[in-house]
């Protein structure tokens, strides 16, 4: 089969590969669409540590069986289908906890980070367990399916933070993620949402998705302008979806005392807290980790327009047409959001 093929860092290349060989309760999927993650773009050149060359990377994706197991039951060659980019043991406590996205055995398509190495699916096919499966109605698109795991991490964070019906939520950062949370938070019950971001262009785009203001840091005092309109208090709830020291100070800044901040970026180890201000004000500081047993709902979100994908789809290219739109991401090409690659 063909694949697109992380060599070495900085270096991708469309090329032949081994097609996947499938265990008893495995799954062959003929990928049709597959979206390129900020973290595949962010792997490229190493910085994030898991993606450690030789690579086929890829885990936002949707396809056909192309062939089950000896122990599939359920599934059939044919079925239009997408899959959790988690790959859970179902074992350990977590997973009999329902909390899949902590399996202490985990391992996440197109991640190698030491501790495993598992190919994803930037190629033609790649191999998924039947219990990480979910069916495609057919009013969605392999385009718009390809989006529905960056949906769940989304809905995961919303679901996981304290909302009540009505409040007030504050996005901060408006890349895919920022822009699917913003909607996912207005499903939730937030009248109103405010968007931050450093691009004008994407705060344009949050308005369109929903958003009832946008700002940016570079040319308004984002805190203040929050203030506000909330009677001074500060937003209820603030979702940190880039992963950096800035980012996170002006979230927590922005929510009332005893708000809570969820954190979804992750693209450095570390960054500075505010401290005081988190322990004197109560704020309720959580991480958000991909997602768990999300995606039923989020592919309901989607069929009834709830959460509308199409306007962050930039591009749909042929897989082989890959590194260079890697490239043009890695460079941060301005209006270029999500590039959708069909094998």
């Amino acid at each position: 089969m063909k694949a697109l093929l992380l060599k070495r860092y900085m270096e991708l290349e469309y090329t032949d590969f081994p097609t996947p060989t499938i265990g008893p309760e495995d799954v062959l999927v003929r990928v049709r669409a597959v979206g390129i993650c900020g973290s595949d773009v962010h792997g490229l050149d190493g910085s994030t540590g898991r993606r450690i060359p030789p690579l086929v990377m890829g885990h936002e994706a949707a396809g056909v069986i192309s062939e089950v197991g000896t122990a599939v039951t359920g599934w059939k060659p044919g079925d239009r289908v997408t899959f959790d980019s988690t790959v859970s043991c179902g074992k350990c406590h977590f997973c009999r906890a329902g909390k899949v996205n902590l399996c202490e055995n985990r391992q996440v398509l197109g991640v190698s980070c030491g501790d495993y190495r598992r190919h994803g699916a930037f190629a033609e096919y790649v191999a998924v367990p039947q219990h990480i499966l979910y069916r495609l109605p057919d009013a969605l698109s392999f385009e718009q399916a390809a989006l529905i795991e960056a949906v769940s991490i989304a809905v995961h964070a919303v679901n996981i933070t304290p909302i009540t019906l009505g409040d007030t939520a504050v996005v901060v950062g408006t890349g895919m993620i920022g822009l699917l949370t913003l909607q996912a938070a207005r499903a939730a019950g937030c009248s109103r949402v405010f968007a931050v971001d450093l691009d004008d262009n994407k705060l344009a785009l949050a308005r369109q998705l929903g958003a009832e203001e946008a700002f940016n840091p570079k040319h308004t005092d984002v805190v203040q302008e929050i203030q506000a309109r909330t009677l001074g208090r500060g937003a209820d709830v603030a979702f940190e979806a880039v992963g950096a020291t800035e980012p996170i100070h002006t979230a927590v800044q922005a929510v009332r005392k005893g708000g809570a901040v969820t954190l979804i970026g992750n693209i450095t180890p570390k960054v500075e807290l505010p401290l005081q201000q988190v322990v004197t004000r109560e704020i309720r500081l959580q991480g958000s980790c991909g997602s768990s047993g999300e995606y039923p709902a989020c592919i309901d979100l989607l069929v009834r327009g709830m959460i509308k994908v199409d306007p962050i789809i930039s591009v749909k290219a042929p897989l082989q047409e890959g590194p260079s739109w890697f490239q043009r991401l890695y460079s941060h090409e301005p209006n270029l959001l999500k590039v959708i690659l069909e094998p």
